[in-house]
């Protein structure tokens, strides 16, 4: 199965190596784009060692000016997945704002789409947060719950991403 898999700036992008590690151990075929903050957690290069395809991030490439197409991301995709899922991004495609490769993606998607939020307690509880989460769920966006547990802040609360492990898991569900 294609797995686009969507990368947001979040501590929590150091997981997106391993999970795309797993998916393509689970035999998936893997795509990438990572928001430019995403870079700043982890690197094209090592997603695109392990993936075996380019990581893409603008609409196109600067060196080339070649257009990355959205839409063919979108179409591609069997499965659309979002880990980490940052509460920007939430708020971007709970409202259809579409300032970046990833959102214009999603926009233009038409697979099944699966986000794993990550951030921290007080973010994820926000009634903003839950707002856009339930608004994102009713109109057939799969949550993955985040996890209880320490947080990059050093507090303890629900708000870390589900470990890649646990979302394989429910991938590889929604897609039998």
């Amino acid at each position: 199965m294609k797995v686009l898999l969507g990368v947001t700036g979040s501590i929590a992008a150091y997981k997106a190596a391993i999970l795309t590690r797993l998916l393509i151990k689970n035999n998936h075929e893997v795509k990438i784009i990572l928001t430019e903050s995403a870079k700043d957690f982890v690197t094209p290069l090592t997603l695109a060692t392990l993936s075996k395809n380019p990581v893409e991030s603008g609409f196109f490439d600067k060196n080339s000016g070649v257009w990355v197409n959205h839409v063919q991301l979108g179409e591609w995709a069997d499965l659309m997945l979002i880990a980490p899922a940052s509460a920007n991004t939430i708020a971007s495609m709970a409202n259809g704002i579409c300032n970046n490769l990833l959102l214009a993606t999603f926009l233009s998607a038409r697979c099944p789409v699966l986000i794993a939020p990550a951030m921290d307690r007080d973010m994820y509880l926000h009634f903003s947060t839950q707002k856009n989460l339930k608004y994102l769920s009713d109109n057939k966006v799969t949550i993955i719950a985040p996890e209880d547990g320490e947080l990059a802040s050093g507090i303890f609360g629900m708000g870390r991403m589900a470990e890649p492990e646990s979302i394989i898991e429910i991938l590889n569900f929604h897609l039998s």
